[in-house]
């Protein structure tokens, strides 16, 4: 177990990842539920969040992940155009089944549609933009891992994982994929 906890700890490589992509910097407004991932905040008023705190939680979510045994039982959602091209690469190279632009409502929850979709699990970019979709997975208890500001609302939502969703998630994408694969190698052994 000790040796799964080495590989699944945040390496000095993964926190420049976080770093550099901006992920660890929230907004000026807070949410009352996303107070307890808040580090500090800048004298600007711009939230910090806790990057270790971030980390668990990307770990978490890597773990429910690689529970599932289909990779594309994992369907993941983004309306906004700037996480759009991650959604898109993780999807492509993790086997999931992406949803890259306006979500049909009804997806999730009426059968007649064209568009419906059984998923065990979804992945959401921004609870505000995305709240179609979380509402209905709340509906047919489909658990929900969101990427969530210091602003957004968390309700209906299972795993939060706090980090900047205003900017490019490509790099969180690719650390949740390593994470998934590292998991899943440790099950296998």
């Amino acid at each position: 177990m000790s040796a799964a906890k080495g590989l699944l700890s945040l390496q000095e490589e993964d926190l420049t990842k976080i770093i550099v992509a901006s992920a660890h910097l929230g907004s000026q407004n807070l949410d009352y539920q996303m107070e307890q991932y808040i580090f500090k905040r800048k004298s600007d008023g711009v939230s910090l969040f806790n990057i270790g705190k971030m980390w668990d939680k990307l770990v978490l979510a890597a773990r429910a992940i690689a529970t599932i045994e289909n990779p594309a039982d994992v369907c993941i959602i983004s309306a906004r155009q700037v996480s759009q091209r991650g959604v898109l690469k993780y999807a492509r190279y993790t086997g999931g089944t992406p949803i890259a632009g306006r979500f049909t409502p009804g997806s999730l929850t009426n059968q007649i549609q064209s568009a419906f979709k059984e998923p065990r699990l979804i992945i959401v970019t921004d609870p505000v933009a995305d709240h179609q979709p979380i509402t209905e997975a709340s509906y047919v208890n489909i658990p929900v891992i969101a990427f969530a500001n210091s602003d957004n609302p968390v309700r209906n939502i299972d795993i939060v994982i706090p980090c900047n969703n205003r900017v490019n998630l490509f790099d969180i994408f690719y650390l949740v994929k390593l994470l998934v694969v590292m998991k899943k190698l440790l099950n296998k052994a």
